[in-house]
């Protein structure tokens, strides 16, 4: 039995050689597998922050809970920008151009930092103000506004890290990337558990040592990765070439993508940021059981997101190559890997979800929202993992309007709509916010689903 046929999926599509089922499939995983591992270890890092985190109550959960969409707010322009860096530099390696994907990638490094300077001021400025916003309660105004603070003070690290690891990733290189996040993961947890709770002779800090023991990992990340693009036989590699601005067509296919690519992530904030200040309304018990199946869900997430990255880099070289079915093909690939991880997942989280809430704390309501959580999870991670990879299929071509739209129609109306709705005046709290949830998770599977069989993006230049 073949895991993909290539006449089905490229019907009505120009074919050229196709590789046997096998080559195809060990393309896909040596790509696939750093990034999956990478995406993984990152989130692992995030759920035994919680847990570490958890020790000291609730209010400290709920509290590092209530940064998470101000502080992704506050990457937005960063990570939209790094999807035209891999998708581009993805583009430029499958056609050869080394030279112009290293230009493309020094000017993003400068862009990177001159806004990081701003966005960095601006919010450790208004740290306390936007706390606020999202709902922090008088037990975890504070400790969230220190968290924050610590954060986006030292964001700089982290954001010259993900750009230099976008490239990398468009460069095929997802080891590299896997190899930096693990480092900085194994710090942070270290620094966590030598700073929260105050061990072998260090301070003890509460919620600000998880916050410095963060930035601490996203210092070694950077390390790495400025290492990474100073080695001569990396296909990034600064040194190689002079000049920092890449040529017209560079430039604009930069301005193109990344400017879709901000909409969709301010759509993306937007609806996260409302739907987190929906949650907050309910209580500091409720918001610290959301966070916690937040961080399942981010597990659950990974897996797509590894793919999905393994998906743009190998879209992308297939189009830079002039080989749209065999773009198509890897993103079918990557699309049926993701379906094998959902069932893996959802049998876990479906049988064992109250187990796992265990991790993080014995308070018996917290445990009773878990249960409920991981039962709707256990389903809604089906269509989560799928779109999410078909998201980065489309994003590996360049459609990124496309997704901009979907975001925009999706996560910034129908996920805080329903949830708000259901939440409130249905009476269904908590269970409410899950459900609007899987609404948002279900449209957003369905739009890209037909728009990757079309197959149009695959005619898209950069």
């Amino acid at each position: 039995m073949q895991f993909i046929n290539p006449a089905k999926v490229c019907k009505g599509m120009e074919m050229g050689d196709i590789p046997t089922n096998r080559e195809i499939l060990k393309t896909t995983l040596s790509v696939a597998w750093p990034s999956v591992l990478e995406s993984f270890f990152v989130n692992l890092a995030g759920m035994v922050d919680t847990i570490m985190v958890g020790t000291m109550g609730s209010y400290a959960i709920a509290a590092v809970g209530l940064t998470i969409q101000p502080k992704m707010l506050g990457l937005a322009l960063f990570l939209s920008l790094n999807v035209a860096v891999s998708a581009i530099v993805a583009r430029r390696k499958g056609e050869g151009d080394r030279e112009s994907a290293n230009r493309v990638v020094r000017m993003c490094l400068l862009i990177t930092l001159a806004m990081t300077a701003a966005v960095s001021a601006l919010f450790v400025g208004l740290a306390g103000p936007i706390v606020k916003l999202v709902g922090s309660q008088p037990d975890t105004h504070d400790a969230a506004v220190s968290y924050l603070r610590i954060i986006m003070g030292g964001q700089v690290f982290n954001t010259v890290s993900l750009v230099l690891n976008a490239a990398q990733r468009g460069a095929g290189n997802t080891r590299i990337a896997m190899m930096t996040n693990l480092i900085s993961n194994v710090v942070n947890v270290i620094f966590n558990y030598l700073l929260i709770g105050g061990n072998f002779g260090f301070p003890e800090l509460g919620v600000e040592g998880a916050a410095l023991a963060t930035v601490l990992g996203t210092v070694c990340a950077c390390a790495l990765s400025i290492a990474s693009v100073l080695r001569k036989d990396s296909f990034i590699n600064l040194r190689a070439f002079k000049g920092w601005i890449p040529e017209k067509q560079s430039r604009s296919s930069i301005g193109n993508v990344w400017s879709s690519s901000l909409v969709e992530q301010v759509c993306l904030r937007i609806g996260f940021l409302l739907f987190s200040m929906t949650v907050a309304r309910l209580g500091t018990t409720e918001l610290a059981a959301h966070q916690i199946g937040g961080n399942m869900m981010s597990m659950s997430f990974s897996f797509g997101d590894g793919l999905s990255v393994a998906a743009i880099t190998l879209i992308g070289q297939s189009l830079g190559r002039k080989r749209p079915d065999m773009a198509k093909i890897y993103g079918s690939v990557c699309q049926r890997l993701g379906l094998v991880c959902a069932c893996v997942m959802g049998f876990i989280y479906f049988f064992f979800g109250k187990e796992i809430f265990l991790l993080y704390s014995d308070d018996p309501v917290i445990l009773d929202y878990g249960a409920m959580i991981m039962r709707i999870l256990s389903v809604v991670l089906f269509m989560q993992i799928e779109q999410v990879v078909q998201f980065g299929c489309l994003r590996g071509a360049g459609d990124t309007k496309f997704t901009a739209l979907v975001s925009f129609i999706s996560v910034t109306f129908i996920r805080p709509g329903a949830s708000w709705l259901l939440c409130y005046p249905v009476g269904l709290g908590l269970m409410g916010a899950w459900l609007g949830t899987a609404l948002d998770q279900q449209v957003r599977f369905l739009l890209t689903f037909v728009r990757f069989r079309k197959g149009n993006w695959t005619k898209l230049k950069l």
